[in-house]
């Protein structure tokens, strides 16, 4: 399921411009067509996780899985933006409803933390291979293949998924569900969160800061998020347990996720424009040069269990992280000085990604109650789906703010190429300052469960 969640996020955008020329779609049109997938997956997989700890995780992954497939072949029909952006959403509800059970089935189907890792090591890397080949496989089909084609490969995924889980997944047993009915509410005020997280990001880089919209969809947001953690506390069957976020492991797990998520958002953001816009790379110059980081993201999965051997989960997490952070430092303090320090900034934030998305998971797993392993998986993707809006978020309002002029402009001035280059500098070292707080943090919530089960000294022969 992380394969199709993965390729649906990369496949597309190769062909937003036949997309555009054939449905007469406008930029906006456009810009929903891919953001309407991550909006609608992020803000609902909370409560389909929710719903999925009470009535099973593989009959909402299988009921998502017909979603999917319906909605793909839905495909061959549409004639206007408006109808693919429908699709798209619909895409994004079947995303909900079966990624979150995946990391939660497989994590039920193993007892030993070894074979959680590389169980949860597998589900990474295919939906990495995803990301990395959906650029290019896109390309390929568009040359002897409509458009259409490349959301028509989520058909076979699906039916093939379904198979498997059928025959290769057992039903959930009574005693492993929750048992609590659901918090509707609370389900509508956490998806309203979410939701208005994920929206505000693109109108503070499509309206500006000027502009009241993005600031009135922000203030929305942390009025949700207010009313939401008042009914979750107040309520007899909250749907997410705030205690649970209290779990020394499940406070860490999303901590250091959520670093990860904000640093690669954040860095691929920058780099992007970067080599385009100041070094006048082409399209094609530019994906060669995120080569390393695609290279590290899918080669990297033979070196976590080996390291999670050596060192250990927690350390592992901790040490991950700060590799993502040391990649964001180089990025803001090095970047603009040559292409070697980009490249190793990439090879950084991956390496550290490839890492601590997977121990991260595993660690948000372990820490919670056996009856709420698929909400505890929503809230994993949550996290990277939420931070890396905000990293885009604040990339792009820094840019907004310091460049003036028309920053896809064809040539520059002296002073836009010293705004742009300041801008970077200062984005990339504020994402080095958030992800470090959040590495922080985790790195302190794990040492609390450390030493929580740390077993006394024993005592001295003498008493003391």
């Amino acid at each position: 399921m992380f394969l199709f969640e993965m390729l649906d996020n990369s496949i597309l955008n190769v062909a937003l411009p036949t997309i555009g020329r054939e449905l007469s779609a406008s930029t906006t049109a456009l810009q929903w067509v891919t953001g309407v997938y991550a909006v609608v997956f992020g803000g609902l997989m909370p409560a389909f996780g929710a719903l999925a700890d009470r009535v099973g995780r593989r009959r909402v992954m299988l009921t998502g899985l017909v979603l999917l497939g319906a909605a793909s072949l839905a495909t061959v029909f549409v004639t206007t933006p408006e109808q693919l952006i429908a699709i798209r959403a619909a895409m994004g509800v079947a995303a909900a409803m079966t990624t979150p059970g995946s990391l939660a089935l497989a994590f039920r189907l193993f007892d030993e933390d070894g074979l959680r890792v590389r169980a949860t090591t597998l589900i990474s890397t295919v939906g990495l291979v995803g990301l990395a080949i959906g650029p290019t496989t896109g390309g390929f089909v568009l040359a002897f293949a409509p458009w259409q084609a490349l959301l028509l490969v989520n058909v076979p995924i699906a039916a093939l998924a379904f198979i498997g889980i059928r025959r290769g997944i057992p039903a959930d047993k009574a005693h492993e569900l929750h048992l609590d009915p659901i918090d509707g509410e609370g389900a509508l005020l956490g998806t309203a969160t979410i939701v208005l997280t994920l929206v505000a990001p693109t109108l503070f880089v499509d309206a500006g800061t000027a502009s009241p919209l993005p600031w009135l969809t922000a203030a929305a947001a942390v009025v949700m998020a207010v009313l939401f953690v008042v009914r979750e506390r107040s309520a007899d069957h909250p749907l997410l347990d705030l205690r649970l976020l209290a779990r020394p492991l499940v406070s860490s797990g999303l901590a250091f996720k959520a670093a990860a998520g904000l640093a690669t958002a954040g860095l691929g953001y920058l780099v992007t424009l970067q080599l385009q816009l100041d070094w006048g790379w082409t399209p094609a110059q530019a994906a060669v040069g995120m080569l390393p980081q695609v290279v590290v993201l899918i080669a990297g999965g033979a070196l976590i269990g080996p390291l999670v051997t050596r060192v250990g989960l927690d350390r592992a997490a901790w040490l991950s992280a700060a590799s993502v952070v040391c990649g964001l430092a180089v990025y803001g303090l090095l970047g603009r000085f040559g292409y070697v320090w980009v490249a190793l900034a990439l090879v950084l934030v991956a390496a550290g990604m490839r890492v601590v998305g997977v121990v991260a998971g595993t660690n948000v797993m372990r820490g919670l109650p056996s009856n709420r392993t698929t909400v505890g998986a929503a809230l994993v993707d949550t996290a990277g789906e939420v931070t890396t809006g905000i990293g885009i978020a604040v990339s792009g309002t820094i840019l907004a703010t310091l460049f003036t002029g028309d920053i896809a402009a064809s040539s520059w001035s002296t002073s836009q190429t010293t705004e742009f280059r300041e801008a970077v500098t200062r984005a990339g070292l504020v994402l080095t300052v958030l992800a470090a707080a959040l590495v922080g943090w985790g790195i302190i919530r794990a040492r609390r469960f450390t030493d929580s089960t740390t077993p006394p000294p024993a005592a001295e022969p003498d008493g003391r």
